[in-house]
């Protein structure tokens, strides 16, 4: 053999170790073979940890020693919004003794990567579980929520037998970043919506080797959840909402005119009614989100003023927040808040995230037309209790639907073990 027949061959076999142990695949869109580089920079899964530079923390803090503060609001409760006194303890808090690197260094405990889907960098957290039979789940969080509302699952999720649970119940768990948050990447174009986010995540799931998944998500997660469903990608077996689309069309249209609740309801459909009644006409940030996102660019440069947007998503949600900077936290620390927050000012996320509602065309709650396996579980805090007689008739293959006594709008975040029950209990039936 001459040296550069035996260098081809080197080449070649390299290329070939390459495709097999990372998935890698050769052929682009077009079917014409890619180059390695192109291979690399598209397809590959590539390891990834978070080090935010000391200058950003050390900005960070004089920014909120800084803050101009507004008036005080002229209620003595929140219906005016994030109240002064939550805000000004909230700054102490965060000013005093916050630690962003005590929360950097648990998340850099857990096998992170960013892999190229569709033109954008799409951050994800994958735990594989070490029991044999672990089923594939991929979990989507929405707004103002991240990856971080599902991270105290995780263990119990990949480790059940350490956490009240059977090795049969454990899961590989996959968690992405939407794009526009977190560490994913910002659309620099218009297209990234609910639907495309779904594709994207099969197309993770795929990129992954599972051949048998289920996904879950609240929120922006419920909904990306649904289209995935209604898509029906081989391999995606079954799905588990916490905010679940149920609403009738007819229900949904009379809502949008905020007429009154239509005769015939039940009692349980009345209240659902009322709940997303009330929640509607409390929902400016989504409004101005869904209309002129880029007119919110104070939040890029006032970490006060994100922090205050970002505590009042909903009533319920609000007063759980307000209650942990009182000193009296329910579901969510001081700590788990900030880290959120914290999150969003670091990868300076607050417009990019925010036009999801301005690309989306679906209804937040109503039925998208799921027709495989389907599973709900109703929280009480939630932005509304969705009856058991509109899961049924939104999710014809319902097979699990469970009423709990608490938890809210984050409920992984807020009730993990209540959550993690829920996932093991409603997937039992599709292992």
């Amino acid at each position: 053999m001459n040296i550069r027949f035996k260098l081809n061959l080197a080449i070649f076999f390299v290329l070939t170790i390459a495709i097999t142990v990372y998935g890698l695949n050769p052929a682009a869109a077009d079917g014409k073979p890619k180059s390695p580089s192109q291979t690399s920079q598209s397809d590959a899964i590539r390891p990834f940890q978070v080090h935010i530079p000391d200058a950003e923390l050390a900005d960070l803090r004089r920014r909120i020693i800084e803050t101009k503060w507004p008036d005080r609001e002229t209620v003595p409760d929140q219906s005016q919004g994030t109240q002064l006194e939550t805000m000004k303890e909230l700054a102490r808090y965060w000013t005093n003794d916050y630690d962003w690197r005590k929360f950097e260094a648990r998340l850099n405990g857990y096998p992170q990567f960013i892999t190229n889907i569709d033109g954008l960098d799409i951050h994800f957290i994958h735990v594989r579980s070490k029991h044999k039979g672990a089923l594939p789940i991929i979990l989507t969080h929405g707004w103002p929520g991240s990856f971080i509302e599902m991270m105290k699952i995780i263990d119990p999720l990949t480790n059940p037998t350490a956490y009240g649970g059977k090795a049969t119940d454990a899961f590989d768990v996959v968690i992405p970043s939407l794009p526009g948050y977190g560490f994913s990447g910002k659309p620099a174009a218009t297209g990234w919506g609910p639907d495309r986010i779904a594709s994207a995540w099969i197309e993770l799931m795929n990129r992954l080797g599972y051949k048998k998944y289920v996904a879950q998500g609240g929120d922006w997660g419920a909904m990306i959840t649904d289209l995935m469903a209604v898509k029906t990608p081989e391999g995606l077996i079954g799905i588990h909402s916490n905010m679940p689309g149920t609403v009738p069309p007819d229900i949904d249209k009379a809502l949008q005119c905020r007429a009154p609740a239509p005769p015939g309801l039940t009692a349980e459909e009345k209240r659902a009614y009322e709940q997303l009644q009330f929640f509607n006409m409390h929902t400016g940030y989504a409004e101005l989100m869904g209309t002129r996102p880029q007119t919110l660019a104070g939040l890029a440069d006032s970490p006060i003023g994100l922090a205050a947007f970002m505590l009042d998503h909903d009533d319920k949600s609000l007063e759980l927040m307000s209650s942990a900077f009182r000193g009296k936290p329910g579901g969510l620390s001081r700590d788990d808040i900030l880290d959120d927050i914290t999150l969003y000012w670091l990868t300076n996320t607050a417009i990019s995230s925010a036009r999801l509602y301005w690309e989306n065309k679906y209804p937040f709650f109503g039925v998208k037309g799921v027709k495989i396996p389907a599973a709900v579980s109703v929280f009480p805090d939630e932005l509304y209790e969705a009856p058991k007689s509109w899961s049924e008739q939104a999710y014809p293959g319902l097979f699990y639907y469970n009423v709990l006594d608490k938890g809210g709008h984050f409920a992984a975040w807020e009730q993990p073990a209540l959550f993690t029950n829920e996932l093991r209990t409603a997937f039992r039936p599709l292992r």
